[in-house]
């Protein structure tokens, strides 16, 4: 396995991604970026899934979908993030912290779907 220096930009935040082009238009996602290099999230919509994180969990949080994330600093503002979820999707977004955009590919074996949006760090 190749193994990097996560960006700080991202490691240990909570950041709210907002789709303002491709297939999850109008909707927003809260991801968490672990400082062990695992990410979970939700729809900001979807209160099943919280983003508690203590020790002992429920069972719905020792199930939920966290896979490795890399996360590279481009320039001072953009950071490039990527992760492959169960569902076999993976999202590859730039973020740009100057302006509070995202640009970048949600995909699958089957399809290649340019995104962007806009994105808030929550802390």
């Amino acid at each position: 396995m190749i193994t990097h220096k996560i960006s700080d930009a991202v490691r240990g935040k909570t950041i709210r991604l907002k789709w303002t082009e491709g297939p999850t238009i109008g909707t927003s996602q809260t991801h968490h970026f672990h400082h062990d290099g695992t990410v979970d999230w939700h729809s900001s919509s979807d209160d099943r899934r919280s983003l508690d994180t203590k020790a002992g969990g429920s069972a719905d949080e020792k199930t939920r979908d966290r896979p490795r994330y890399a996360a590279m600093k481009i320039t001072y503002d953009v950071c490039v993030i990527s992760y492959l979820a169960k569902s076999g999707y993976t999202l590859t977004v730039a973020l740009n912290f100057s302006d509070g955009t995202t640009a970048g590919v949600a995909s699958n074996e089957k399809s290649w779907t340019p995104v962007k949006g806009t994105f808030e760090v929550m802390h």
